[in-house]
């Protein structure tokens, strides 16, 4: 059991300590239907991916072969080879059946590949194993497609596929025979069938006959990818996404656009096209905290810009993605492109949008249409920079605007505030772009429960004309910033749901928020706490999932007035709420987060109606346990519970439950 914070502490006994005296007296919560302060836009719920913690490779994108190009620095990491001792050939040690071929000049996109030499081998003498990202997933009576690409001068060599659990047991497999010769590259595919549900398969790949063959793009699909698309994204995932019915998505990441240095930045362009010709380069996660190394962390581009464009239209969310300014962390190198050198930097901002909204007749718009999607995405947005800072970003971020606004003048764009909700890095950046009139100003905020307590009023003051705010990044941190310690408990999420009554309160500031990071691998983590967690099988969304479900999910499109004793209800007697009406359900939605360890009781008075139904629908997450958590055994330990509440006139009662977040959904009449 984790020890609660002093402050925390302290702040929950005094909550519990007034609440003893409040906790018999009903409070009344006035309700104001028929006056709506403010419109709640469509993207105001959404979610933001990063490829952090394993998040693409090994994460949503579904291959299961690592390294399957031989482009990390270390060409066969997660690689294997397994051959024969040869114990009377004294070129033994200076000879290898497997070669590493640079192609460095002729191909810059993907320059290595393997060269096999089989001499009259048998099956089981000369073979390559792969071991998977943390192992391979396999399920049984699922169907697995398997792919190389070769090139070979003569026929004569057969390869065995198999999956094998850790035991070697085997699992599942197939034979394919390459045929074609030349100087060309071919492409091979076999599928098969696993017998056998294990968590941490590996593969094989045996080589058997004589001659000299060429292999590249090995590659290990299942079938039930998102929509069964071939070479697509890990199904289970996706659903947890998609049932989130998020406004937006955000994308490629954080960080990753900036990249350690510029070379390592997020370069759009080299993630399109053939999946063979896309450029990996080495993940940022993959050697930034010396606590979680990750030497095995790379981007392969599987997981590319038109796929993340695909995944927004499926889900039904507008894209977002962010670009890189030319600038990269700060943190890291800051290194920075002069600004007489970044033309090519916003010239690939106006590409993006060519390539997301343009017709077939276009450049870009045309390789979109090639891709497989004539029809444009409907890109409306994008982000300049991430979490950059000081006069070098706003200096650069005035050139990408006047660029893209002469253009497209009513494409909106969204601008870093700096790492922080506050302290002079942000007070900078806050009035330099509210002075440009910037659209959208992201602001994040990592902090610990007691904030977002506490901050559930930030936005009230914020003026109501002018630049919009997006809460790009937030979560809760259970310890503190970059802890290991930090879990996705019951605290955290309950502090978040408080804050977000503030958030839609003032739907009229704020236009979008959402969590971060979004997922992680139990065994590839590198940074916690996070919305969704994984296992090679398996995933489950965490409590702060389900407060942010619970607000997608029932959103509204208009924010009415809630008080207590005429004010907002932002912390009074430990209760924080919203309301809002959907027009197109015609209900009225209430949100309540009772933050004390005692029962409250409510009387909510609805004005403006001629009527409420008689029953209500009602959504309640609570737990007695601050710190309890989901798992993969208890995936759905704190999350929330159907049921119904009657209504009996337009004043009904209520009681909140110690530590719970409510919905409440009521037809109006």
């Amino acid at each position: 059991m984790m020890k609660l914070n002093k402050y925390l502490l302290a702040l929950l006994i005094c909550a519990a300590v007034i609440n003893l005296s409040f906790a018999q007296t009903k409070k009344l919560l006035t309700i104001k239907a028929n006056q709506p302060v403010a419109d709640i836009q469509p993207t105001m719920w959404g979610i933001f991916f990063e490829d952090i913690n394993l998040g693409a490779d090994g994460g949503i994108y579904a291959e299961l072969v690592k390294n399957r190009s031989f482009e990390f620095f270390k060409p066969l990491m997660g690689w294997t080879v397994k051959q024969p001792l040869r114990v009377n050939d004294p070129m033994a040690a200076l000879t290898s059946p497997v070669l590493v071929v640079n192609r460095k000049e002729a191909n810059t996109a993907n320059p290595r590949f393997i060269r096999v030499t089989v001499d009259h081998m048998a099956k089981g003498n000369l073979g390559l194993t792969n071991e998977g990202f943390r192992g391979m997933g396999i399920k049984k009576d699922l169907r697995y497609d398997f792919s190389l690409m070769y090139r070979q001068v003569a026929t004569g060599i057969k390869l065995h596929v198999e999956l094998v659990d850790s035991n070697g047991k085997f699992l599942g497999g197939t034979t394919v025979t390459p045929n074609e010769t030349g100087e060309e590259w071919h492409k091979i595919a076999a599928s098969f069938t696993a017998n056998e549900t294990v968590l941490k398969a590996k593969m094989n790949l045996w080589f058997e006959g004589n001659g000299v063959i060429d292999l590249d793009m090995i590659s290990l699909f299942p079938e039930d990818t998102w929509k069964k698309r071939p070479g697509g994204m890990r199904a289970d995932m996706i659903q947890l996404l998609a049932d989130m019915k998020p406004g937006f998505i955000r994308f490629p990441g954080g960080c990753i656009v900036e990249g350690f240095d510029l070379s390592n930045r997020y370069q759009w362009k080299k993630t399109i096209g053939p999946v063979e010709e896309r450029q990996l380069i080495i993940n940022r996660w993959n050697i930034e905290f010396a606590h979680r190394p990750t030497p095995d962390y790379f981007q392969t581009f599987g997981l590319g810009f038109f796929e993340y464009f695909q995944l927004a239209e499926d889900i039904g969310a507008e894209p977002l993605p962010i670009l890189n300014c030319g600038m990269a962390c700060q943190f890291n190198s800051a290194e920075v492109v002069p600004v007489g050198d970044i033309a090519p930097y916003v010239q690939d901002a106006l590409d993006l949008i060519e390539f997301a909204n343009g017709d077939a007749t276009t450049k870009w718009g045309k390789v979109r249409a090639d891709m497989g999607h004539p029809a444009p995405f409907n890109l409306k947005m994008m982000g300049v920079g991430n979490e950059n800072w000081g006069p070098q970003y706003i200096e650069r971020v005035k050139i990408f605007t006047k660029a893209i606004k002469s253009k497209y003048p009513d494409f909106k764009l969204v601008n870093s505030s700096g790492i922080a909700p506050n302290g002079d890095m942000f007070d900078y950046l806050n009035k330099e772009l509210r002075g440009m009139k910037a659209d959208i100003i992201d602001e994040h905020y990592y902090q610990k429960p007691e904030w977002f307590f506490a901050n559930a009023k930030r936005y009230d003051n914020y003026p109501r004309d002018g630049s919009k705010v997006f809460g790009g990044e937030y979560a809760a941190q259970s310890d503190h910033t970059v802890s290991v310690n930090n879990k996705n408990c019951w605290i955290t999420a309950l502090s978040e749901a408080a804050f977000m009554t503030g958030l839609e309160r003032n739907a009229g500031v704020v236009s979008m928020a959402s969590y971060a990071p979004l997922f992680a691998h139990a065994e590839g983590w590198q940074w916690t706490p996070d919305l969704i967690w994984v296992n090679n099988l398996h995933s489950y969304g965490t409590p702060d999932y389900y407060v942010q479900k619970m607000y997608a999910n029932n959103k509204g499109s208009k924010v009415v007035p809630i008080t207590l004793n005429n004010d907002v209800v932002a912390g009074q007697d430990s209760l924080y709420a919203s309301a809002c009406i959907d027009a197109v359900t015609n209900e009225l939605i209430v949100k309540i987060v009772n933050a004390s360890a005692t029962e409250q009781s409510t009387l909510l008075s609805v004005e403006g109606v001629k009527k409420l139904d008689a029953t209500g629908k009602l959504l309640v997450m609570q737990s007695n346990d601050l710190y309890a958590v989901n798992s993969f055994e208890q995936p759905q330990n704190i999350s929330p519970k159907e049921s119904t509440i009657s209504i009996k006139s337009k004043k009904f009662d209520y009681k909140a439950a110690p530590y719970s977040f409510t919905v409440i959904r009521v037809k109006l009449q």
